[in-house]
């Protein structure tokens, strides 16, 4: 079973504003609300990619009630923990004219360390040598920073492999108990580096070297339109990105981390890897919000997937 981690949820709200204008006033020509949260939205194109998870973490008063509603009504999982509090309402705001994608993210619900032990403490005595849990995304205030380091060991010594998706010090921490693997984009590498890597061959010299100082097995590092690389022990592949016509890029790194997910509980290859999670990527930046790809589109995508060995 894969299961899906989202600490710090979102209903995600996601508007359209043609030359959007500081200081002015703007009007929204479309909207959409959907469930999310970088788990939550890992555990949308699992569902899609016709695999099964179960979303957990922690939910907090109406937002809450409505993003497990949401869930629900899509046939998903869930295990969500309630507290107090109201989980956080994020605005994305699309300007087609300009090409931007802006963010206005709520802080969310406060969490004790408590609360965190009792939902790691349930979830640890679930997982089996043969679970997949994915962490994702930002910790709600009152979160250690070292919460998912704690997290990926406690995971791990149960079996289970972990792919942490996370950045700055939220991935330095996790890092430290070696995750079974990590995606990060180019930037977030780059910072964790300290240093500005532009090539594929730069971004890959900096995975080989965060995979032997702390024992990761697989490292995908995102690059936005040019592409991705999957570095593993055995060699490493960089594969093109794929030209599709763009609604939006909210949640399109969420997409790869789940074919990944899926990918890695079917054994696939790293060939069938790269195809699967290149093509569902570029899938869901064509859908607006953080709604899913549907499969046929996937499916339509994946031959067009050109690649190479480096």
């Amino acid at each position: 079973m894969i299961y899906t981690v989202t600490l710090n949820p979102a209903l995600d709200k996601t508007v359209e504003i043609p030359s959007l204008t500081v200081d002015s006033v703007n009007r929204i020509t479309t909207m959409r609300t959907d469930p999310g949260g970088k788990g939550i939205n890992v555990s949308k194109v699992i569902d899609k990619l016709g695999g099964k998870s179960i979303a957990t973490g922690i939910l907090g008063g109406d937002t809450g009630r409505a993003i497990q509603s949401a869930l629900e009504a899509m046939g998903l999982e869930t295990d969500f923990r309630f507290v107090d509090g109201e989980t956080r309402t994020n605005l994305k705001i699309i300007d087609p004219v300009n090409h931007t994608n802006t963010d206005i993210n709520e802080p969310g619900v406060t969490v004790s360390e408590a609360i965190l032990g009792d939902l790691l403490k349930e979830l640890t005595g679930k997982l089996t040598e043969k679970d997949i849990v994915v962490l994702s995304g930002s910790l709600p205030k009152g979160a250690p920073k070292d919460t998912y380091g704690t997290w990926v060991k406690a995971c791990r010594d149960t079996g289970a492999k972990v792919i942490l998706d996370a950045d700055g010090d939220l991935l330095a921490a996790g890092l430290e108990a070696a995750p079974y693997m990590i995606k990060p984009n180019n930037h977030e590498i780059s910072r964790l580096m300290g240093k500005t890597l532009k090539t594929p061959e730069e971004l890959e010299q900096a995975a080989k070297e965060l995979m032997d100082q702390y024992d990761i097995g697989k490292i995908v590092v995102s690059m936005g339109g040019d592409g991705a690389l999957y570095v593993t022990k055995d060699g490493t592949i960089y594969a093109e990105g794929l030209k599709v016509p763009v609604g939006s890029t909210v949640g399109a790194g969420d997409s790869v981390v789940a074919a990944l997910a899926v990918a890695e509980e079917a054994g696939m290859s790293l060939e069938e890897t790269v195809r699967l999670s290149t093509a569902t990527g570029a899938a869901n930046v064509m859908c607006s919000g953080t709604q899913a790809a549907e499969y046929e589109v996937i499916k339509d995508l994946i031959p067009k997937v050109v690649f190479r060995n480096l």
